[in-house]
């Protein structure tokens, strides 16, 4: 049976059993294997988390929050796990030089990853940076992460209002928003002849440019909601956390067309494949593509970088969180660099090395590109406060319908010849 019969065949709540056993010999490895946390909640779950229907998490008696005043740890080296280019390392140099600590960064190429080296205990962090919103319920869950002291986290109030009670986190008990992006499309406008802009829906973009563009000069994130997300736009549906398996594997013949047209790419890596060269076009987050002004080669302007996203903000928004893992060895100083990051004058030095936007009051496109932080031919790439609250966000999925989505991906990411490397 052909995967868009089987979808159809068992479409209904049946479905999602069927889906999940064909997970199941699908070979997905660590990711959805036994010992990892589940693609959604587990039984008790109250509901997912909706702008419409927010989600205030528990907090259980054995996993409180640290009490208030208490002094920094002293000696001790802070372990942060993080995307990879995600805080500029001179912050945490000097976040410990000031507290007299030494602070390790580790990164994860993919959230998946993340989750699973989390689940396995294999190392012990104090930090997570760059949980995506929409994965908080698998980090709370399965108690993951320790409820916040917001004693110790004064610069909150410094957040953009619709963040600073999140609907994913209400009350912010467990999360502080750390970045905000757009996911758009980056492109070398000296090597492609083509501009987005110009299209009626700038979604099409890569599968318009594949004929004139060299095999393997196109690129997809490694991230199973970004690229079949952009397939989904693609195709008019606006909604990005449908679980319809018609629509979902609609999006997935897109993407295998798109391989089958322009052999594209798959990885992470957007930042230095575009400023390379490597890809001439690549889905990217708006601060990969904003960093990557800083490592084209000597001489070459940044005119050179092209970053579409529907000029109406109509298009995929989201923010990434800092938390407090459970079991850090250092709560007080995890606390303390939460904090930090989000000091004004250290978060426009921390956006500088990263490229990407913190929901900060004071924090403008025009504000930005006075810092040089962003190029001036790059504000497409800026967030702005009304994207947040009204752009297309990425919701947590039902289990079943998340593993469809995970197979689907898997069915495009297996398939594709170019593969490039997602660190």
């Amino acid at each position: 049976m052909s995967r868009r019969a089987f979808l159809a065949s068992t479409a209904g709540t049946s479905a999602w059993t069927a889906a999940g056993a064909g997970l199941a010999a699908g070979g997905l490895g660590a990711l959805l294997s036994g010992c990892q946390p589940s693609a959604a909640a587990p039984p008790g779950h109250p509901r997912l988390p909706r702008p419409n229907a927010p989600v205030a998490w528990p907090v259980s008696p054995g996993n409180p929050p640290i009490g208030s005043g208490l002094a920094p740890e002293r000696h001790a080296t802070l372990r942060v796990f993080t995307w990879p280019g995600h805080v500029n390392p001179q912050c945490l140099r000097a976040f410990g030089k000031r507290y007299h600590c030494t602070v390790e960064l580790t990164s994860f190429a993919t959230f998946g990853r993340a989750l699973a080296v989390l689940r396995e205990c294999r190392e012990r962090f104090d930090v997570l940076l760059g949980a995506p919103s929409y994965m908080i319920g698998r980090l709370v869950w399965p108690g993951l992460i320790q409820p916040l002291n917001h004693s110790y986290l004064p610069n909150v109030r410094r957040v953009w209002p619709y963040l600073a009670n999140p609907y994913y986190d209400h009350g912010a008990r467990y999360t502080v928003p750390y970045t905000v992006c757009t996911t758009g499309i980056g492109w070398r406008t000296d090597l492609v002849d083509l501009d987005p802009y110009a299209l009626d829906s700038g979604w099409d973009f890569p599968w318009t440019a594949a004929g004139a563009v060299p095999k393997g000069k196109i690129a997809l994130l490694d991230d199973y909601r970004a690229s079949i997300g952009l397939a989904l736009l693609k195709n008019g549906v606006t909604d990005l956390n449908t679980t319809d398996p018609v629509l979902v594997d609609e999006a997935t013949t897109s993407l295998l067309r798109l391989d089958a047209l322009a052999r594209p790419a798959i990885g992470n890596n957007t930042t230095a494949d575009l400023a390379t060269g490597r890809s001439w076009i690549h889905l990217a987050w708006s601060g990969q593509v904003a960093a990557a002004a800083r490592y084209l080669p000597k001489g070459v302007s940044a005119q050179v970088l092209g970053y579409w996203f529907p000029p109406d903000g109509t298009g995929p928004v989201g923010n990434d969180t800092g938390v407090v893992l459970r079991g850090a060895r250092n709560p007080v100083l995890a606390h303390l660099l939460l904090n930090y990051l989000l000091g004004f004058r250290v978060a426009l030095e921390n956006m500088a090395g990263t490229g990407y936007v913190q929901p900060l009051d004071r924090v403008t496109p025009e504000r930005l590109v006075d810092e040089g932080i962003v190029p001036a031919t790059l504000t497409s790439a800026c967030v702005l406060p009304t994207y947040v609250d009204h752009g297309l966000k990425q919701l947590e999925l039902p289990i079943a319908g998340d593993k469809l989505w995970v197979q689907c991906w898997d069915a495009v990411s297996r398939r594709s010849s170019y593969r490039t490397s997602a660190d």
